[in-house]
């Protein structure tokens, strides 16, 4: 989260001082472990799905009928045929996958399935000992009956993992790790680059506390819904978006409110409320 703020030379402020209050309300640290990913029959491997590669001197039709077999279909060429073989799949990136098996013939394949680039890089070794190394773009005949993109988990996981290091544990160090190198900062009264974001994590004291509500994500960003405590007079809500890119927060944008409390607000709402999370992700499982 990024504060609008004017910084002095002891302690960043978004208004005049900063509220010496002890932070109140849930106190309980938050950590999310970015390689805990659901299930793969959740996040994962896109079973079901259909596909033709096509590589410089032939064309492979794909059918993943499981997490353990696929089938191959070659209509034309020395190599054609169709089988069922038994694979092993291996998750190493945002919808990138390396699947492996052993054809009858003795034939070896490993294909690394780049899902956002549409490429397929095959390596296989074949009965004679001949070593291939062909890369095929991929088209999608039949898409998989259940969501298999897992950027959207990640990227969540990692504005969560961000939002707590920084605001809940102080930890400035963090900021290199889950920051870009060329981090894009839109809120006005903050310098560009992970460096002051640093400096004012580092200057945090200790009553400033952050707790996450609502999540969304969608390709590429993620919004968060949160509350600050001891940044200012009243508590402040705020929504933060974040573009994430190689897996880090390349950028931010950020909007920030007074809290008003439920009696006082014409609608008769709270602003915020903690448990707006896990009433989020219970829906999402319904």
């Amino acid at each position: 989260m990024f504060f609008s703020i004017k910084r002095t030379p002891d302690l960043p402020q978004r208004t005049s001082k900063l509220c010496c209050q002890p932070a109140v309300g849930p106190q309980v640290p938050l950590s999310i472990n970015l390689k805990e990913l659901p299930p793969m029959n959740e996040y994962g491997f896109p079973v079901g799905l259909e596909m033709d590669v096509s590589y410089p001197n032939f064309q492979v039709s794909l059918t993943l009928l499981s997490i353990t077999q696929l089938r191959f279909e070659i209509k034309e060429g020395p190599f054609a045929r169709t089988e069922t073989v038994d694979i092993k799949v291996v998750p190493i990136g945002n919808s990138i996958f390396a699947v492996s098996w052993q054809e009858q013939s003795g034939a070896t394949v490993t294909n690394v399935q780049d899902y956002d680039r549409s490429l397929v890089h095959s390596f296989a070794t074949l009965p004679d000992g001949q070593f291939l190394r062909m890369t095929g773009t991929m088209t999608i005949t039949r898409p998989t009956e259940r969501p298999f993109d897992d950027r959207p988990h990640r990227n969540k996981a990692l504005v969560l993992e961000a939002m707590t290091s920084l605001f809940q544990r102080r930890d400035a160090s963090a900021v290199e790790r889950l920051y870009a190198p060329n981090y894009i900062q839109h809120n006005p009264n903050i310098p560009q680059g992970r460096d002051a974001l640093q400096a004012i994590v580092a200057e945090l004291p200790e009553h400033v506390y952050y707790e996450p509500g609502l999540v969304v994500a969608d390709d590429d960003l993620v919004a968060i819904h949160g509350r600050i405590r001891g940044w200012a007079d009243e508590p402040l809500i705020a929504i933060d978006i974040f573009r994430i890119e190689d897996g880090k927060l390349a950028e931010h944008w950020d909007v920030l409110q007074s809290e008003v409390a439920a009696t006082a607000a014409d609608s008769g709402t709270s602003m915020f409320d903690p448990a707006e999370a896990t009433r989020g992700a219970r829906r999402n499982r319904a």
